[in-house]
């Protein structure tokens, strides 16, 4: 993403223009729009003119427009691929598209073409520029605007998580994990006395696979390349490729091979890759990188919510009455919850996050374009490790006890006033 302009009063007011390049700067342009904000951005109309014959003519047109938005639909990018190996090719073709962004509402700038008022649809694209303007830019807002703006920013690592028959190939990024090709190849069983029909299914897959990461994995950019699988797949699925590399002169491939980390998941589903973050070989290949800090502390607070739980709190309530007792080390927060079409929920989300911050806590914003951060959802969002424990339903209790005796003193104070008024 590229920061083409800044303006923002000291009350917070005021616009960025910002280029969005790929489908993750689509992803952050979607956390930022809000309804409410002002948009401007090209768009495409269809114009219809009647001559004075009567006649009608229709032309599209090209031209900018700003809208108040009342809805925003964001719809990641998808490439799927299934080969049939009942017919005789082995390859697939991949369907790849990039995100969208569709930022609906009513246009709030006279434009010569278009009336105040009128509802329209504006569809972002990348490399095209994108005003957003807000009354009120936020800490995390702004942070976002930062981050995404950070040069070298992209996909850091590959994965193939795979079964018998089956592979899911995928980018992983700061904010988003791309699937970017689904394989499916029928492999048959093995028969009492004859493997023939097995083994010739475990090749076609095996090199539809390898056709595939040739295409879709940029993996000579990439940190890590992961091969992750239940059983024994992965190893083999290894061997194949660097067999295949050195049978085909594959130079660049060959000097990868370094890259590679083989990972054994419980699963051959693309919801694995949370147990492959986790796993030491990655974690310390990515120890730096914010998405696998992440998925490193989600599981140590599911770890500390079965041993330790008076240092684990989740859900809204709790975790404020954690962050009033400055309590909260690190906070775990759903980007789900800042796209909220409740500005006073927002608000209270931001203030949480920068009371901790404040306070010398750890704060971590999940993506949910990841596994980990979709995990945390199914949490109410927001989670908190302490630093120290606290119980509950003693804390609960003492804020039932604050409230009542400030009910009290406030109604003494009226009882007095009412006596002084009467005297």
């Amino acid at each position: 993403m590229k920061r083409v302009g800044k303006h923002i009063d000291k009350d917070g007011a005021g616009y960025v223009t910002l280029r969005p390049e790929d489908d993750e700067d689509m992803w952050h342009l979607y956390n930022l729009i809000q309804e409410g904000d002002h948009v401007r951005a090209p768009a495409i109309r269809r114009l219809v003119t009647t001559s004075s014959t009567g006649s009608t003519d229709s032309q599209r047109i090209r031209l900018n427009l700003t809208l108040q938005v009342t809805n925003v639909v964001f719809a990641p990018s998808t490439a799927s691929s299934t080969a049939n190996t009942n017919s005789s090719a082995s390859g697939s073709a991949a369907q790849e598209m990039t995100a969208t962004l569709h930022i609906s509402g009513r246009v709030s700038q006279e434009n010569a073409h278009v009336k105040m008022g009128a509802y329209h649809t504006l569809d972002l694209e990348p490399n095209r520029d994108v005003r957003i303007v807000k009354e009120q830019w936020d800490s995390v807002s702004l942070g976002r605007v930062e981050e995404a703006c950070v040069e070298g920013r992209g996909a850091e690592i590959g994965a193939i998580v795979c079964g018998e028959g089956t592979a899911a190939l995928c980018l992983l990024s700061e904010h988003m994990t791309v699937i970017r090709q689904r394989i499916e190849v029928p492999v048959p069983r093995k028969r009492m006395g004859s493997s023939t029909m097995h083994d010739k299914g475990i090749e076609r897959f095996y090199s539809t696979v390898y056709s595939a990461f040739l295409r879709q994995i940029p993996f000579q950019s990439l940190r890590a390349i992961v091969l992750a699988s239940p059983g024994f797949v992965k190893d083999s699925l290894y061997d194949y490729f660097f067999q295949e590399a050195s049978r085909t002169n594959n130079k660049p491939l060959l000097q990868a091979r370094n890259k590679f980390l083989r990972v054994h998941t419980t699963s051959s589903h693309v919801h694995s890759l949370v147990e492959v973050l986790k796993s030491p070989e990655v974690a310390t290949q990515m120890k730096e990188t914010k998405f696998a800090r992440e998925g490193i502390m989600l599981d140590k607070f599911f770890k500390m919510l079965a041993n330790d739980e008076l240092r684990a709190w989740y859900g809204p309530d709790h975790v404020q009455l954690a962050s009033d007792r400055g309590a909260i080390g690190t906070l775990l927060i759903a980007d789900e919850l800042f796209r909220s079409s409740d500005v006073v929920q927002r608000k209270k989300y931001v203030a949480l996050v920068d009371d901790v911050r404040s306070k010398g806590g750890e704060v971590l914003i999940f993506s949910s374009m990841h596994e980990s951060g979709q995990q945390l959802n199914q949490l109410t969002g927001i989670a908190a490790i302490l630093t120290f424990p606290l119980d509950v339903e003693v804390v609960e209790a003492e804020e039932k006890a604050a409230r009542e005796e400030e009910e009290e003193k406030r109604l003494e104070a009226e009882h007095e006033a009412g006596l002084a008024a009467g005297a």
